[in-house]
């Protein structure tokens, strides 16, 4: 599973040929989430704080997002995407 961001203990990954919708793992402290790309939660659960701190991120990055899924659905190495500052 490539991790493709990192930050405040939360690991942001993304799995090649996963199924639809096209969505990102979202782990911490014990926990995981299946984030869909509007940021709602699919699977899963996280703290709260670690919640909105993904979903911040994604308003960020969504665009990179979909390009890593693309990416991943055609088995191509994902990019790095920064971290929530």
């Amino acid at each position: 599973m490539p991790v493709i961001s990192r930050f405040y203990g939360i690991i942001i990954a993304m799995y090649f040929n996963d199924h639809n919708p096209p969505h990102f793992h979202a782990k911490y402290s014990g926990y995981e989430a299946l984030f869909a790309f509007d940021g709602s939660i699919l699977e899963g659960e996280l703290p709260n704080r670690a919640t909105k701190f993904v979903q911040e991120w994604l308003s960020e990055h969504r665009a990179e997002l979909e390009e890593n899924w693309h990416k991943a659905q055609n088995g191509e190495p994902l990019n790095y995407i920064a971290p929530l500052e």
